[in-house]
């Protein structure tokens, strides 16, 4: 039977992702163009997460919008309809934001998404857990924890919005 290891708590995460609002305000200028795009489902919660602190720190509001990027994951075996947001990104900073980057393939299918509605100035990436095995060159600028794992290693988030608790573990 595996060990779980519970790497974050609660208090843990609330204070990584207001680190991770204000590392956003101070290297972007000009919030008025900078839009966030939550990958479900975790990286929604995460993304509702990181306005909600940019809201709090400048009284500013950052567009958010999900984005599922399920019709344009490699990995597909059956068409998926794309559903894109409603959302202006030409010549603004988009911020994709998930939850674990691994392998970047989801990240990689976020930024076809992302050009499929228009032309950002610039794409960044934020995620609460970095756990390596890249697959693509994908690399976030915004990162919460680093946690080196194996491949055959597991990492769960849980937000309470999502799962009634909340931790980040690794099994």
């Amino acid at each position: 039977m595996s060990r779980i290891k519970v790497l974050m708590d609660q208090s843990v995460i609330e204070r990584t992702i207001r680190r991770l609002a204000y590392e956003i305000v101070e290297k972007n200028g000009d919030l008025s163009t900078v839009v966030l795009l939550g990958i479900p489902t975790r990286g929604v919660t995460l993304g509702k997460r990181i306005v909600d602190n940019i809201e709090r720190i400048e009284g500013t509001t950052i567009p958010f919008e999900k984005l599922d990027v399920r019709a344009y994951r490699d990995d597909q075996k059956r068409t998926i309809e794309k559903v894109l947001p409603v959302i202006d990104v030409n010549d603004k900073t988009v911020i994709l934001v998930d939850d674990v980057l691994f392998t970047g393939r989801t990240i990689r299918a976020a930024m076809d998404a992302v050009i499929d509605l228009g032309r950002p100035a610039r794409i960044q990436v934020l995620t609460l857990i970095d756990r390596g095995h890249r697959e693509f060159p994908i690399s976030a600028n915004y990162i919460g924890k680093n946690i080196p794992t194996s491949l055959n290693e597991k990492v769960r988030v849980r937000f309470i919005e999502d799962d009634q608790i909340e931790d980040v573990a690794l099994w």
